[in-house]
């Protein structure tokens, strides 16, 4: 389950990194989706290899 707050740490990093360049609200929605479903994506494959290891029991 690190998938979820890795989405959520990822769109925030994402839409601060666009305003921060100086984005209006649709550059900040897209950079915010993008780093989403970025971190989201290693999440779900550090969730993976964690689960095969038989970290999460």
């Amino acid at each position: 389950m690190i998938y979820l707050p890795a989405a959520l740490i990822g769109a925030v990093i994402g839409g601060l990194n666009a305003k921060r360049r100086g984005g209006k609200g649709l550059d900040i929605a897209q950079y915010a989706a993008v780093y989403g479903i970025a971190f989201a994506l290693l999440g779900l494959i550090v969730t993976i290899i964690l689960d095969r290891n038989g970290v999460f029991g």
